[in-house]
């Protein structure tokens, strides 16, 4: 049974029995601005008392186009158009149809596949469950999944290729041009990527040129680019979106989780001026539907919650107070042995567990299990991530306190977390994992 959660502040959370938890993983990388901000709830007021809901079929509202206005002067390249959703899923798979549309509304019909890496994940629905790269959220439905993950990721602590950067030459990146052409480009609509790799991955971050040549590579082959943001945007990793890092703008990006932070449902896909323009000279509709896209309430919620970011500097303070939790998580590493590899960026940190003495991978799934009970016993929430051989043989946690967390904080969430190292290295030596 999970205890049952009474009252949040901040970073802390309380359940029934006052027991204080550390929201280290803002929820599933969600709360990014912390629990009970009075601004957002007296926004959710404001708006629930003049309209929560209208048919976007209907009706446009006027926080739907202030949002959308808002994200276009937020995001990178010419992404200035938004098809609002309730969720990542939603907004990666429809990234994929409005993809195929586009090349359909230029008289190619050919173009039906999205490619993706192993060590991914896209969502939980068919389509987007399709592009994800990550074993055991796929094992159950395979039968009805298309097979999209073929590219290697980024993964420079495990090699998939078993190079070394920067003596690799980006051979993962190249992986992709090869790839394509086993499968031909006209077969080909987009490739798929989170920049900065969560769930199934532990922070799995790209070397410097990765991004910029999957880019060029996609161009020259007449593929769309599509970023899945829906973890890594609005300053969890100290930019607005994590792809700024490298400085490439995608064709399509799909966004959630921190857009809405925890106090509403909602996400987009944001997609370029060339692909509009192609569907508004031609069947003029985005063939994606659902029944609270673009609704009243929640738009004004994800409007407060981007101003509250603008207005409090919480990207320039995740960057300066993610530099200094990552600092005090690679100390801890340096004097245990449990831990392999941190990994990321502002407060998007990985953390990647090995076998204390010899470090060889091992049964990842039970041992991360064990690593986030063991955390919440010490009032500490972690979110569990795969990692080693195709993400199977390894333990990761991811580490994502609200954008809000300050240096005194992460004092206490470090202490919490080395506490957790402490019993969880103890516990591998006596169940012989070594």
């Amino acid at each position: 049974m999970y205890p049952t959660i009474m009252d949040g502040q901040g970073i802390y959370l309380y359940d029934q029995d006052g027991n204080e938890y550390i929201d280290g993983s803002s929820g599933a990388v969600t709360a990014s601005i912390g629990h009970g901000v009075d601004e957002i709830i007296k926004e959710m007021t404001k708006q629930a008392e003049k309209i929560s809901f209208v048919y976007r079929s209907q009706f446009t509202n006027e926080p739907a186009e202030e949002l959308a206005q808002k994200l276009s002067q937020l995001s990178p390249g010419d992404l200035n158009w938004s098809f609002f959703v309730n969720s990542g899923s939603e907004a990666t798979e429809t990234a994929f149809k409005i993809a195929i549309q586009y090349w359909q509304e230029r008289g190619i019909y050919t173009k039906t596949k999205v490619i993706s890496r192993w060590m991914s994940y896209h969502g939980i629905t068919l389509g987007a469950l399709s592009m994800s790269g990550h074993h055991a959220r796929r094992k159950r439905f395979t039968p009805l999944l298309e097979e999209s993950p073929i590219v290697s990721p980024p993964y420079c602590y495990h090699c998939p290729l078993k190079r070394t950067f920067p003596d690799c030459g980006l051979l993962c990146a190249q992986e992709l041009e090869q790839v394509i052409r086993r499968i031909g480009s006209e077969q080909i609509a987009a490739f798929i990527a989170e920049p900065i790799i969560g769930a199934a991955g532990g922070a799995i971050t790209a070397p410097d040129g990765y991004y910029a040549e999957i880019k060029d590579i996609c161009e020259r082959n007449d593929i769309l680019f599509i970023a899945d943001e829906v973890m890594t945007g609005f300053g969890r990793t100290g930019k607005m979106f994590a792809i700024d890092h490298w400085g490439v703008a995608p064709d399509i990006l799909a966004i959630g989780k921190g857009m809405g932070a925890g106090y509403t449902p909602i996400a987009a896909t944001l997609v370029s001026d060339r692909i509009i323009e192609e569907i508004l000279t031609g069947s003029k509709s985005i063939m994606s539907g659902h029944t609270y896209s673009a609704n009243p309430q929640s738009a004004a919620i994800a409007l407060a919650v981007l101003k509250y970011i603008e207005r409090n500097n919480l990207i320039t303070h995740a960057n300066e107070v993610g530099t200094y939790l990552m600092s005090e998580v690679k100390r801890l590493a340096t004097t245990h042995s449990i831990i392999g590899d941190v990994r990321g960026k502002g407060l998007l940190i990985g953390i990647e567990f090995i076998c204390p003495y010899s470090g060889q991978r091992h049964d990842g799934n039970h041992v991360t299990e064990y690593i986030v009970e063991t955390a919440m016993k010490q009032g500490l929430l972690l979110y569990p991530a795969a990692a080693g051989s195709e993400g199977i043989d390894g333990s990761a946690v991811l580490l994502a306190p609200p954008l809000t967390i300050t240096k005194t904080e992460v004092d206490l969430l470090v202490k919490r977390l080395e506490m957790t190292v402490v019993i969880v290295q103890r516990w591998m030596h006596k169940k012989g994992i070594v």
